[in-house]
């Protein structure tokens, strides 16, 4: 699939550009590629970091009661109890597998 792109002009210090070139060379990748990803990298970071500020002001906001905490816990076991055997061993000891 063909996406259109813009070109643009972003100056680099020649120490930045010969540590570009080197991983470039090292994956077989263009300097483009490499800006590109780094570039969506940075922004999917923002944006995550900007979902976690979200859900903690809302949780500062409206602290969950003791009520949601014990629904949560029974909702989250029996979803866990829905697994097949081994797949849940990561999130209970053997003594508190369901």
């Amino acid at each position: 699939m063909l996406i259109a792109r813009r070109q643009t002009l972003v100056q680099l210090t020649d120490e930045l550009i010969g540590r570009l070139d080197a991983v470039a060379r090292r994956d077989g990748r263009t300097r483009s590629d490499l800006i590109r990803d780094a570039i969506e990298g940075l922004l999917d970071h923002d944006e995550q970091v900007e979902i976690d500020r979200q859900i903690i002001e809302g949780y500062t906001r409206t602290p969950p009661t003791d009520d949601d905490d014990a629904w949560a816990e029974v909702t989250s076991r029996l979803a866990l109890a829905a697994l097949p055997p081994g797949e849940w061993d990561e999130f209970f000891s053997p003594q508190e597998r369901p």
